[in-house]
Order: structure tokens, then C-alpha cells, then sequence
């Protein structure tokens, strides 16, 4: 089968298949009923990383035609929205109204849809836990099914293994979830800079309770006493009467565009040792070592990389690799020794996050557990990073962690398996709504899910 060339946001793997973009349920399942033996998958705005939202040779439905809300309850904050509306286009209606989405990463274009298939989660998962636990009902359509809604107190192993489930238990049109109430559209932020990687844990471990939302930028490419220093950015919604008198005459202004685009592809090599450790030196010392109670907006706390659009671009033409773990409390020693190979090896990127999770949903392919989280960016033509992650991988299985399947591109299935150990609950759903296979990705052939 022939059709447009298909990549996640990293660019990389790319595949071929049948694009079509359905604008009603009847149409959805219309595909499904059609679907040659490559299969079906929906695909949101392609911000997974790698390639959950394609399938080589068969049918990816662009479910974005299918945008906007349905139902909402000003009072409640309670939406009901279809699974092509964006985060960003929540953001821009509800905002105004006193609304903030639960959970957003660090990326406001992603869609409704892919938030519950990857379970996206950001820099509240340990005060607010990730985008399922704020779902209250969703509608599915299934291959042996049809069309259903499913909630957690209505076939909740459905509901559990769609949550996460990268969308291999139906396609999901529209769902139903609780937003969270603000007074104004400031994030009242304190950053601390921090000297190395167990600094910044610590201060995590001891404040990050009493922030609703932290997130460490980390340096990788420093060593020795320098190794894992870090940017920590803890905050929270400010109340009206903590504005300035300015502020206070428009508290719930949300003003979210795009300032720049990467024009072109960056040459290949132009990420290299010496320029990491250039940007990084400048990003940590333009940091203040302590600055409390900084007024930032939505768009400079949440989503800085969005006001430069096609950043990607940015790390050549071999595209961009992602790799995010988790290893949970307990296993400080495995991080430490993951922080240390990365900087020793000098293969990490600029974008290099650390997080602090909260306790896990009942998702089965769900991701986030309690735990340290680390993000990293490599540009994927990097020769050196293959040996070097499939060597961090085997520390963080062997520390009882896991990878994020929305980030990955490389993982071998054993190493899924071993991280995932409710994999068999979740194929025993999908074979329940899904007995022939109709939806397929490259990520499930990939890592042999099926």
C-alpha cells in the first residue's frame, strides 16, 4: 500500500500507510469494518515521539476533524470533549472561564485522545497523578463491540487498559474528565539552582509537597563535582490579591503564540560534545541561584519549547531520539549511576528533565509510578548512544523501573515485557474487544505486543 510518509515527532522511524481523516463515529467504524490486514490506529498531532501513532502498510485515522466540546459544567469544571480537541484549544476556551486542564506535558499540542492512549502526565503527576486519574468516562470504538462508554466503574479493565493502552483497545472519540479550578492565569514560581543531582533530589524529596508543581532541568554533560547540577522550578497558581494592581484587572488573561520557527534542518553534527556543554554551562549559570515568587506565565512555566515551532528541526536530519525512564524510590543509586554514564559518555542532549512521581493509577500500560523520572534528548545519529542506552536499560529493569512507551523508538521487547508486568492482563482485554488484531501500530510490532 502506498500513502504519505508518517513519523512521530522525534522523525524517526518513518513508515508508509493509508492516512485518512474521519470526521464522525460512523466513519470511524466504518474503518475499522475495512481494515485491511495491516490494521487501524488513530493518530492525534504526532507528538509521541516515536511510533505508536503509525502502522506501516495499513490505516492511520487523523482523528483531528474531530475536535471540540460537547458538553461543560462551569460550575464543576467537568468536560466532555472529543479526542481530537487539543489541549491547547482547552486551554484557550476554558482559561478565561477559571479552567486549567489536569495534567499538560510539556507540549500543549496534544489531543484529547492521545492524552488517555499515552497517559501523559507533567509537572503535578506527584501532587495530581497523570491524565487517567481525571477521566471519568470515555466512548470507544471497538472491533467486536462497536461503539461503548466505558468508565471506571463500568467495565473498568476496559477503562484501565485503554488508559495508557496506546491505542490498541479501540478508537477513542470522545471522553469525559474534570479540569482543574484557578483563580488566574500566573504561575507563582520559586527556582532554586542546585550544585549536583543529589542536591536537587533532596530538595525534591523534602518540598515538592508543598508545590503543586516541580520539574529540575539537569546537566548532563557535567562531571565530576559538577555531575547532575541542575535548575529546579517548583510552583503553583497565584491567587488574584498576589498580582500586581495591572494583573489584577484582567487575572485570567491567556495570550499563548508562537514567537519563532526553526526555519530549515539543522546540519548533521551540529549537536556535539562541545556545543551540549556551551548551551548547558550558559543555561545553568543565566539561572538565579535563588529567585522565589517569579510571576511566569502558562505558556513560560509549561510550554516554553512551543513558542518555537518545528524545534525538532534542530537535531539534524537523522531526527531526535527521546529516552525517559523511571526507577522507583529506593533505587537513588541506579539514577545516580544513569546520571553518571550519560555525562561520562557525553551523548545526552540540552532538553534533560527530572521529575518526582506520585503513586501509580491501575492503568496496565501506564507509565508513571512512584519514582524518579528522567527525559533525555539525544539526536538520534549519535552512534555512540546505541550501546550506552541498551546498557542503562538493563540498570533500569534490573532496578524493578521502566521506559515510557509515547517516548520510545528503540526498546527491544524483552526489555517492554520485563517492564511492564501486567502486559498479559492488558492483551487478555484486547483480545476480549479486539479477537482479530484489527488495531495495530508499529510500536506494537515492534516490541511483539501482539
Amino acid at each position: 500500500m502506498t500513502g504519505p510518509t508518517i513519523t512521530g515527532w522525534g522523525r524517526t522511524p518513518v513508515s508508509t500507510g493509508r492516512l485518512t481523516q474521519p470526521t464522525s463515529v460512523e466513519q470511524v467504524a466504518e474503518a475499522l469494518a475495512g481494515a485491511s490486514s495491516r490494521g487501524v490506529i488513530a493518530r492525534g498531532l504526532g507528538r509521541s515521539y516515536g511510533d505508536p501513532a503509525q502502522n506501516a502498510g495499513g490505516t492511520v485515522l487523523d482523528m483531528t476533524a474531530m475536535q471540540g466540546i460537547t458538553a461543560f459544567d462551569p460550575e464543576s469544571g467537568v468536560v466532555t470533549a472529543l479526542a481530537g480537541t487539543s489541549l491547547g484549544d482547552l486551554m484557550r476556551w476554558l482559561i478565561p472561564e477559571g479552567w486549567f486542564v489536569p495534567v499538560t506535558p510539556g507540549t500543549r499540542h496534544v489531543t484529547v485522545g492521545g492524552a488517555i492512549a499515552n497517559d501523559i502526565h507533567g509537572k503535578n503527576h506527584h501532587s495530581a497523578g497523570s491524565w487517567g486519574r481525571h477521566v471519568t468516562a470515555m466512548t470507544l470504538v471497538t472491533p467486536a463491540n462497536g461503539i461503548v462508554t466505558v468508565a471506571p466503574d463500568s467495565d473498568p479493565d476496559l477503562f484501565w487498559a485503554t488508559i495508557g493502552g496506546i491505542g490498541l483497545t479501540g478508537i477513542i472519540v470522545d471522553a469525559t474528565f474534570r479540569m482543574h479550578r484557578i483563580s488566574t492565569s500566573t504561575i507563582l514560581a520559586d527556582t532554586d539552582k542546585t550544585p549536583d543531582a543529589q542536591s536537587v533530589m533532596d530538595l525534591m524529596t523534602t518540598g515538592d509537597a508543598d508545590y503543586e508543581y516541580s520539574v529540575a532541568w539537569i546537566d548532563l554533560s557535567s562531571t565530576g563535582s559538577k555531575l547532575g547540577r541542575s535548575v529546579l522550578d517548583r510552583g503553583r497558581f497565584a491567587e488574584v490579591d498576589e498580582l500586581d494592581g495591572d494583573a489584577r484587572h484582567d487575572p485570567l488573561a491567556y495570550d499563548a503564540r508562537e514567537l519563532l520557527k526553526v526555519p530549515i534542518t539543522a546540519p548533521r553534527g551540529l549537536l556535539n560534545p562541545l556545543t551540549v556543554r556551551a548551551f548547558n554551562e550558559a543555561w545553568f549559570r543565566k539561572a538565579p541561584k535563588r529567585h522565589h515568587r517569579r510571576n511566569l506565565t502558562i505558556p513560560a512555566y509549561f510550554h516554553p519549547l512551543d513558542m518555537l515551532g518545528n524545534w525538532n528541526r534542530g537535531y539534524g536530519p537523522a531526527g531526535l531520539l527521546q529516552w525517559q525512564i523511571i526507577v522507583p524510590f529506593g533505587a537513588e543509586e541506579t539514577m545516580h549511576r544513569v546520571i553518571s554514564e550519560l555525562a561520562a559518555t557525553q551523548v545526552a542532549s540540552v532538553v534533560n528533565v527530572l521529575k518526582r512521581f506520585g503513586p501509580a493509577n491501575p492503568g496496565f500500560l501506564s507509565f508513571p509510578r512512584e519514582g524518579w523520572t528522567l527525559s533525555v534528548d539525544l539526536a538520534a545519529d549519535v552512534t555512540r548512544a546505541g550501546p550506552v542506552l541498551d546498557r542503562l536499560d538493563r540498570w533500569v529493569i534490573e532496578a524493578g523501573g521502566r521506559h515510557y512507551l509515547a517516548k520510545d523508538s528503540r526498546m527491544r521487547p524483552e526489555t517492554f515485557a520485563a517492564g511492564y508486568p501486567r502486559l498479559d492482563e492488558f492483551r487478555a482485554v484486547r483480545d476480549r474487544v479486539d479477537p482479530e488484531h484489527v488495531l495495530r501500530n508499529d510500536l506494537a510490532r515492534r516490541l511483539e505486543m501482539v
